[in-house]
């Protein structure tokens, strides 16, 4: 089955994030980028991906691959987050936890859990969308990460972990009887692996359910994100006893914690195995590992020189041979197609008149009132972001403030638990550009002095340039210029932050102070994230 066409903007410049080498081999990560728990299916000659979007609007993103290894966003599998009311806020690490994807009777479904409410479903006939709303299957708080099995002889099962936030306790994993149609669990569910029992093992969690050989196998990951392992499980009947062995571990490699993902199997027979490694303000990652069974009938992952745990690798021969040109998912956006494109979600459920496409004038954002005095960007639901593409890129685009009342602000800003922003403010005096920064549960101060920008007689003012060049490390070096010029170094440089289970925002944003109403509107010229320039590496350094 081929997917809808992507949306997906195009821009000249080579992406910041190619794993596709272009002579049959590739590099890890195959996905750059903060697609946090994946899994991922195979229909037919492609495969399809999700992930864990959290408080992120829209929600659950299905990425396509014909290769496993060149990718692209194709949609998303909620439209809105609900309840409504409780997300039109930000709500971070809630929302979307980690979903599990099957095709199954002619249908796409997808299981996720909301950690705060259950676990829900929703199908489709087309990955790409329109996906049915959301079927609330089991209610209660810390139901986290379930996949379905269906059977042989028709019967269907459910597993998942808890989230000791939320109920109390984790490194548990139940499992339930389904009805086939995925509509209701037929049982209270059993607890079908104690972690606490296993020696060593903490924070069992993101099973996901197989059949093979006349085996149920459960992969599922253990000790912690940025520090854990990959397990797999087995048993003749489907609750129980299970065995168990660790199949990849960091071993003596960089790719920290590497787990939680997805078995998948291309049609020449070959296996595979998706997972995440947490890279900190970059987010999940997603690695690609080559997997083999046994002589003894278990799995082995990555790098398996003998007895014991497979390790990652950096670099292999592809799944899928092709000549196609590589390809990653969209970042940059030239602001030309009729909607925004997929990489673009909001800090919560947007409403009418936050922005609109003008065609051949770009993206405008209304300065939408704030609901408070602090301007704290972390609370601003009308964020528009994308996730960090790549370890290390650069991101340009222009700004200009039409019609905007005193305390009026749009800027370019890179936001996680700490964040910088660059961009215009309408102050008593006129419009300025300004660079700020904010620290972990601390306001925003100046980073740098701020600069007069010329103000027309209908409040109009000049266009300016600004930017971001990302190195290593999440160091951020924002760039801007009063006029439509290539932007220079502004202020120190800053180092982004993850947020709550997210990695650190791209994001752009139009606002006023609360008692303002909506005045004035932010024009935002084409969005540009590319591999970032070798000029400028000199006062990249000295800026910092």
């Amino acid at each position: 089955m081929s997917p809808t066409p992507s949306p997906e903007a195009s821009t000249a410049s080579r992406p910041p994030w190619l794993a596709d080498n272009g002579d049959g081999t590739y590099r890890n990560p195959v996905l750059h980028a903060d697609w946090s728990d994946p899994d991922a299916i195979r229909v037919g000659d492609d495969f399809y991906l999700v992930a864990s979007s959290f408080h992120r609007v829209p929600g659950l993103p299905v990425l396509h691959s014909r290769d496993l290894v060149n990718w692209t966003i194709i949609g998303h599998g909620l439209p809105r987050l609900e309840p409504e009311e409780v997300f039109r806020r930000p709500q971070p690490g809630c929302g979307v936890w980690a979903p599990a994807i099957r095709h199954h009777a002619g249908r796409f479904w997808i299981f996720y859990p909301d950690p705060d409410r259950g676990i829900f479903v929703v199908t489709a006939t087309d990955p790409a969308g329109p996906w049915s709303r959301p079927h609330l299957l089991k209610a209660g708080r810390g139901l986290i990460d379930p996949c379905p099995l269906w059977d042989d002889d028709g019967s269907a099962y459910l597993v998942h972990a808890w989230a000791k936030s939320r109920a109390g306790f984790n490194n548990r994993l139940t499992c339930h009887r389904m009805s086939p149609l995925g509509t209701t669990l037929l049982d209270d569910g059993r607890q079908i692996i104690d972690g606490d029992a296993l020696p060593g093992y903490r924070t069992l969690e993101g099973p996901k359910f197989h059949r093979r050989d006349g085996w149920y196998w459960i992969f599922a990951p253990a000790g912690g994100v940025a520090t854990g392992w990959q397990s797999v499980f087995r048993s003749r009947h489907v609750f129980g006893p299970y065995e168990e062995r660790i199949v990849l571990v960091q071993g003596d490699t960089t790719v920290n914690g590497p787990h939680q993902g997805a078995w998948v199997t291309t049609t020449s027979g070959q296996d595979w195995f998706l997972h995440f490694q947490d890279k900190g303000a970059y987010g999940r990652v997603v690695h690609l590992q080559p997997m083999r069974w046994g002589a003894d009938g278990w799995p082995a992952i990555g790098t398996h020189t003998g007895a014991g745990p497979g390790e990652p690798v950096l670099c292999h021969p592809k799944p899928v041979p092709s000549t196609a040109a590589p390809v990653a998912p969209a970042a940059g956006d030239d602001f030309t197609g009729p909607t925004l494109g997929p990489q673009w979600t909001w800090a919560a459920n947007p409403r009418p008149g936050w922005w609109t496409l003008r065609p051949g004038q770009g993206l405008r954002l209304t300065c939408v009132p704030a609901d408070d005095d602090t301007g704290d960007l972390r609370q601003l639901p009308n964020l528009l972001g994308q996730r960090l593409p790549a370890e290390r890129f650069h991101v340009t685009t222009t700004l200009r403030l039409t019609g905007a009342t005193v305390g009026a602000r749009a800027g370019l800003t890179v936001l996680g638990d700490s964040y910088a922003w660059t961009g215009l403010e309408r102050t008593p005096q006129g419009i300025a550009l300004v660079h700020r920064t904010a620290a972990d549960g601390a306001p925003e101060a100046d980073a740098a002095p701020p600069v007069p920008v010329p103000t027309f007689g209908d409040g109009t003012c000049a266009a300016v340039s600004v930017g971001v060049e990302v190195d290593r490390d999440g160091r951020c070096q924002f760039l801007a210029s009063a006029r439509l010029e290539p932007p220079r170094p502004i202020g120190p440089a800053f180092t982004a932050t993850e947020g709550r289970w997210v990695g650190a925002t791209l994001g752009l944003f139009a606002t006023v102070p609360p008692t303002a109403g909506a005045a004035g509107t932010a024009e935002v010229g084409a969005f540009r994230v590319t591999a970032p320039p070798t000029i400028r590496e000199d006062a990249f350094h000295r800026a910092g």
